[in-house]
């Protein structure tokens, strides 16, 4: 049979067509025939590896704690850290996290944790934490600290104001000589003397309040020009007492021996009780005109006021060296 020229192309590609359709068809059969000739082996392949796990978890894993246990009972663990020791293990590691922020990192997220703070706060509201914080800060060491802190601020604070004085002494008044006599200025001496009248007004306070108590209970004192110059004479025999008192006991008042300042009599000595009282009557008579008895301590070789002419004494600084025996101590001479 012949076809005509236009049908032939229909008639091949029908064909083709065909032939594609059969080769699929043959494709798949052969795939479903692979699956099925594998099925068995992939069956068997599942079993085994549920029955090889099952022997590990069994079998491998107990048999493992145990050369692990064995292991940990000999000197392993020692050598391990000795060998990581000799090779700045830890070192290397430690500069690794450091080099690449993991450690900063680690630290700002536990600090960041609230867990972190629920602990803290916890540990410090703790009885055992505040019972530690008490035993502590009553420890004869932590107390002896503070003292030792305190009195080293307070000695290095009047250290500092004395040497400022002394060289404001220097610098107001006559300089001392190239021999460094040891007689003090008048700016650590108004230094000292303001210390004392503060000291006095403490002491002459707590008096008026003791006696103004007792007063109370008899009514008030008339009248009240009467009150006053009981006031006035008392706090003035408060001060002659202070002054007294310590000048000859000790030949320094608190205020001058926070300055480093000491009295001397004629003989190098503290004075006397009687030349002590002169000087308190010369201390009396040289602050009533505006403290003008003081300015020959602005002039004098050894810087004297008129207390000082009067009872034969000198205020010398107590670290300076002494004086040769050549150079009066005293106004004598």
């Amino acid at each position: 049979m012949r076809f005509s020229r236009r049908a032939r192309p229909i008639i091949d590609s029908e064909i083709a067509v065909s032939s594609s359709d059969e080769n699929e068809r043959h494709s798949r059969l052969a795939s479903t025939a692979g699956r099925l000739a594998f099925y068995p082996a992939r069956v068997a392949a599942r079993a085994s590896r549920n029955q090889l796990a099952e022997a590990a978890d069994d079998l491998l894993i107990p048999e493992l704690v145990r050369l692990l246990d064995r292991a940990f009972a000999t000197t392993l663990p020692e050598e391990v850290v000795q060998s990581a020791v000799k090779h700045n293990v830890i070192e290397r590691v430690a500069a690794e996290l450091v080099r690449s922020g993991a450690l900063d990192r680690a630290v700002n997220d536990a600090l960041a944790s609230p867990h972190t703070t629920e602990l803290t706060e916890r540990i410090l509201q703790s009885d055992q934490m505040q019972l530690a914080i008490r035993e502590a800060a009553a420890s004869p060491e932590v107390r002896a600290a503070l003292t030792r802190q305190t009195a080293g601020f307070a000695e290095e604070l009047i250290a500092g104001i004395r040497a400022r004085a002394v060289r404001l002494d220097d610098r107001i008044g006559r300089r001392r000589p190239a021999a460094a006599a040891p007689f003090a200025g008048i700016a650590t001496r108004a230094l000292a003397f303001a210390i004392d009248a503060g000291l006095i007004i403490l002491i002459w306070s707590a008096l008026s309040a003791l006696i103004a108590l007792a007063s109370s209970l008899v009514g008030e004192l008339r009248p009240v020009w009467l009150a006053g110059l009981l006031l006035v004479s008392g706090l003035t025999l408060v001060a002659g007492i202070y002054f007294a008192t310590f000048w000859s006991g000790a030949g320094q008042t608190p205020g001058m021996r926070l300055l480093r300042l000491r009295l001397w009599g004629p003989g190098g000595d503290p004075p006397s009780l009687w030349r002590s009282l002169v000087r308190v009557v010369g201390t009396a008579i040289a602050i009533i005109p505006l403290f003008a008895g003081y300015l020959p301590v602005l002039f004098d070789a050894r810087r004297r006021g008129l207390p000082d002419f009067l009872a034969g004494t000198v205020v010398v600084y107590e670290d300076e060296p002494e004086v040769t025996p050549a150079e009066p101590r005293s106004s004598r001479g």
